[in-house]
């Protein structure tokens, strides 16, 4: 099992060496010293799971926590605490986190650690999670999406054709393909509703001047980036 782990612990010390054994079992470790640099990591790329420190300046664990999951973001999250009290561990885990593992703690435990919440969470890009495409965020069984964080009010047509347009995220997907995955007809209509229903998706993506992430590939159909 090989996972590409972000870590975020302020002490410097102590998250070089963890880094340095997580690496040595076999993993891709990115460590950031912040709530912050954590939340704009994640933006930026995406992770197999957070080992995620209670204690940090400028924003703590349970407030990162809190925030992914007001996102949507259901990635597998390990809260890493020098706080042993019986109260603080249920307060880590009702705020979200997977599982809560009390410092100093040997590699091999965390890594078994993580072994058992990915195979009991089963995180997939499928219907019964979320779906990433650069900063845009969809979840299909809450019908919920989100851009850049910020949450995307979508009609229910909207939201199945940017969930289509996210799973294949990078890939061109013609007009056929979408009334059929999206409207379900078996052909294609006499009609642009491919076309109008874009052109509202795109309204909706780039309020307040954000680019716009969907690539006409003309004759054929659309491409959302990856």
């Amino acid at each position: 099992m090989s996972l590409h782990l972000l870590l975020v612990e302020d002490d410097r010390d102590y998250a070089a060496g963890l880094t340095a054994d997580l690496t040595r079992l076999g993993h891709r470790v990115e460590h950031v010293g912040d709530g912050r640099l954590a939340l704009a990591a994640l933006d930026r790329e995406q992770f197999d799971a957070v080992i995620l420190d209670r204690m940090m300046p400028r924003l703590d664990g349970l407030s990162v926590v809190e925030t992914l999951r007001g996102r949507g973001l259901t990635i597998p999250v390990i809260m890493l605490t020098a706080l042993s009290i019986a109260s603080d561990k249920v307060d880590g885990l009702e705020a979200g986190a997977d599982d809560y593992v009390v410092k100093p703690v040997a590699a091999e435990e965390l890594n078994a650690r993580l072994g058992a919440v990915l195979r009991g969470r089963r995180w997939t890009t499928g219907d019964s999670d979320t779906i990433r495409a650069g900063d845009i965020v969809v979840s299909p069984t809450s019908f919920r999406a989100w851009r850049g964080g910020q949450p995307i009010a979508l009609a229910n047509l909207e939201l199945k054709l940017l969930t289509e347009l996210a799973r294949h995220a990078g890939e061109v997907l013609t007009r056929a393909m979408l009334i059929e995955r999206v409207w379900g007809y078996e052909f294609e209509p006499e009609t642009n509703v491919v076309d109008v229903y874009i052109r509202r998706l795109r309204i909706k993506l780039t309020e307040g001047g954000a680019a716009d992430p969907i690539e006409t590939v003309r004759g054929i159909g659309y491409s959302l980036k990856p």
